[in-house]
């Protein structure tokens, strides 16, 4: 049997060097592998590249590694809660690939499916396709990397032309992510929101370690309930349903919150 099961995320994430490229899983703070980030930072894995749809936030998911100083690249869609990713972009410590969220999401997929490019309509007419978009900032405020120009061309659809812009797929060293429940396999199954870019992340790297809440033996995974083939998964860890979930966002005010948990009548 294919046992692909570790002990501990340490040692999962051992082997990762500095300067290697990473796929990391997580929509917001939901389905962040926050026990193989952790992991990362104390062994003190440095100058990385990182494809994710966030950066976390100052103090949780990939946030931590930032603010240690450990990522030199981040390739996102979306990076809007974290002042400190904000400050270091724009101080020129930190390069980033902003990436429409679409498009980041095929990127993945497409290289973990074996397809070296694709064409999109996404950024079509913008600087995403036309290049110029800062991706580095020089200490004295000037663009130090820009995007490069990206090649567009028309194909005919439903007998009207429309213009494409060519996007290259994304492989990477590894990737990380996080699961509600897995065999030892690396058959996967995720929880809501946590399936988005998990799956996706997971595909993308040439070796995948994935934390999972649940372990279970092969066999009791029912076959339709499985988001990810085991196929895609090289290394798994058992992280226990109790690892600490924070929210990003509250968006319930407290009059809100407090009229909900007012009895009836009252």
């Amino acid at each position: 049997m294919i046992d692909k099961t570790w002990r501990s995320a340490a040692e999962a994430v051992d082997d990762i060097p500095d300067g290697a490229s990473l796929a990391v899983g997580g929509f917001g703070l939901s389905g962040n592998p926050i026990a193989l980030i952790e992991a990362l930072l104390a062994q003190g894995t440095s100058d990385l590249s990182i494809v994710s749809n966030n950066c976390g936030v100052d103090d949780w998911g990939l946030g931590i590694l930032l603010n240690a100083k450990r990522i030199r690249k981040m390739t996102s869609s979306y990076v809007g809660e974290n002042k400190e990713f904000e400050r270091q972009f724009l101080s020129g410590e930190l390069e980033l690939e902003l990436t429409p969220q679409g498009t980041l999401a095929e990127k993945l997929r497409a290289g973990g499916s074996g397809i070296a490019a694709f064409y999109t309509q996404t950024g079509v007419g913008t600087q995403v396709a036309e290049g110029g978009l800062p991706r580095r900032y020089a200490a004295d405020g000037s663009i130090a990397v820009a995007s490069p120009v990206k090649d567009v061309r028309s194909f005919d659809v439903s007998g009207t032309p429309r213009d494409y812009v060519l996007e290259e797929a994304i492989v990477t060293d590894f990737a990380l992510v996080h699961a509600l429940k897995g065999d030892r396999h690396g058959n996967l199954v995720f929880n809501k929101s946590a399936r988005n870019f998990n799956p996706l992340a997971a595909m993308a790297g040439r070796v995948c370690i994935a934390q999972v809440e649940e372990l279970v033996e092969p066999g009791e995974l029912e076959a339709d309930s499985i988001h990810l083939p085991g196929i895609y998964v090289h290394r798994i860890v058992e992280v226990g349903s109790d690892i600490e979930k924070r929210i990003e966002r509250r968006t319930v005010s407290v009059a809100q919150a407090a009229a909900r948990e007012m009895p009836e009548g009252a």
